[in-house]
């Protein structure tokens, strides 16, 4: 392998957006230390694949990107599994994988560099391990390294990681540590360099966004963090924020939301049921009452703020009465946007050990009913856009059709706004909603004549 070989990586990135924002800083680590990114990993000397553990299907996604790795694998090519399923995991992973070079955790990855130098003067080819125990919380920031992953025109920003919540189902505390919030100043300066680059849109992240600040002695910490950002950062026009948690929206964050036109009128906020008996094993808020209320009062104070959640059907123990007040909230509430998710066994959470496990047939029905249900309430919450001018983000072209994002639209996992002919990539343009699909909006750029009935063939775009 050549000298300059030896200082080329190929890193690739699984699971969520708070996964990229590591990748990006230990490929910014990399940069630093001389290395180059590479898009074909028969160019590079160091293979990274960060990895996510967090339900089994993610799991196999992660043991299967690194086996194809492994198998065209060089002699001097070193294959480091990193991120969650490495963390939580360990050594079972080189077992799933042979061919593993070294295995670094979630809260190690600002030691990549040095690590990769240790895998390089091993003297016997045993894999060597980076894994901080249970006990220890997320690493140390890395100074000059932002913590953002650029996605054209927007930016994922994490303000802290961790969890301190202690929901049954879920394996993020045994993978991330406790709660660790990232300096208020530091996540400042980010916000202001990434305007400085230009970015449109601003989305804030972390495990839990509602409880950032609470190991620093904040209250309100979300609500005083995105003021300071507003102020440092006025010229960012879109502020989007992600993973709240029930209990913690307080009056004083929707106020904030409410009287700050940068911060955009839609909240994602995981429910995860709607029944008080199923939340209470899943060891979540149980007050159902709250749910009802707070999206009452969000939607007094923003009459078009878009409610984004998530649910869990099958989860162990669930009942058909309790499944039918899960439906009965979701017809109550009209929410938006609805991820609904089949419960996924986990061995090392406590939810493995109630005895009654939904049967995966019954998992699999309850799921479609549920999205059934919330298609045609999507539906009816898309039809009351037609006639408005909303702000979008356009983000791509293709087939002479561009394709955007409204304030409605997170990156990912929201719909698009479709609008026949060529839009300037990367601004936000006022566009003229003129039509609505279960997901999706169609329109035209205000001003221009609507395109009448056309039907636009979406199976075409390429985002």
């Amino acid at each position: 392998m050549d000298k300059q070989a030896k200082k080329q990586f190929y890193l690739l990135s699984l699971g969520c957006s708070k996964n990229t924002v590591d990748s990006e800083s230990m490929g910014s680590l990399l940069q630093r230390a001389g290395f180059s990114g590479v898009v074909d990993p028969d160019d590079a000397s160091v293979l990274i694949v960060n990895t996510c553990g967090f339900i089994e299907s993610a799991r196999q996604e992660s043991i299967g990107a690194l086996r194809q790795l492994a198998e065209g694998k060089g002699k001097n090519q070193l294959l480091i599994a990193a991120g969650c399923m490495a963390q939580r995991y360990g050594d079972e992973v080189v077992e799933w994988v042979p061919g593993i070079d070294g295995v670094i955790g979630t809260r190690r990855w600002m030691d990549i560099v040095p690590f990769i130098r240790r895998l390089r003067q091993r003297k016997h080819p045993t894999p060597l391990y980076h894994l901080p125990d249970e006990a220890q919380t997320v690493g140390r920031d890395e100074q000059g390294v932002l913590r953002a992953s650029l996605q054209g025109s927007s930016a994922y920003l994490k303000i802290a990681d961790g969890c301190r919540r202690p929901c049954a189902f879920c394996a993020i505390p045994q993978i991330k540590g406790t709660l660790v919030s990232r300096p208020l100043e530091m996540i400042i300066a980010e916000a202001v360099r990434l305007q400085e680059a230009g970015i449109q849109e601003l989305i804030i992240i972390s495990q839990d966004s509602t409880d950032y600040g609470h190991d620093l002695g904040l209250k309100n910490g979300l609500s005083s963090l995105l003021k300071q950002i507003v102020r440092a950062a006025p010229e960012i026009p879109w502020i989007r924020i992600m993973y709240a948690y029930p209990g913690y929206v307080t009056d004083e964050l929707i106020e904030t939301m409410a009287t700050t036109p940068q911060i955009l009128n839609y909240l994602d906020i995981p429910l995860q049921h709607g029944h008080r008996e199923t939340l209470k094993r899943m060891r979540r808020p149980a007050n159902v009452e709250w749910v009802y209320q707070t999206i009452e009062k969000m939607r007094v104070a923003m009459p078009d703020i878009t409610i984004r959640t998530t649910f869990i059907v099958g989860y162990p123990g669930e009942t058909d009465e309790e499944f039918a007040a899960l439906k009965q909230m979701v017809s109550d509430l009209q929410f938006d946007r609805v991820g609904a998710f089949t419960y996924s066994y986990e061995a090392s959470t406590p939810s493995a050990t109630v005895s009654w496990q939904v049967p995966e047939e019954i998992k699999e029905a309850r799921r479609d009913e549920l999205m059934t249900l919330q298609q045609s309430i999507s539906l009816a919450r898309n039809q009351e856009q037609v006639g408005r001018v909303l702000p979008v983000l356009v983000e791509g072209f293709d087939n002479g059709i561009s394709i955007g994002r409204s304030y409605r639209d997170a990156p990912e996992i929201d719909g698009y706004v479709v609008v026949p002919g060529e839009l300037p990539l990367g601004e936000i343009v006022p566009i003229h909603i003129s039509g609505a699909m279960t997901y999706d909006l169609t329109g035209s750029p205000e001003g221009v004549d609507q395109p009448g009935t056309a039907v636009i063939d979406l199976s075409s775009i390429n985002p």
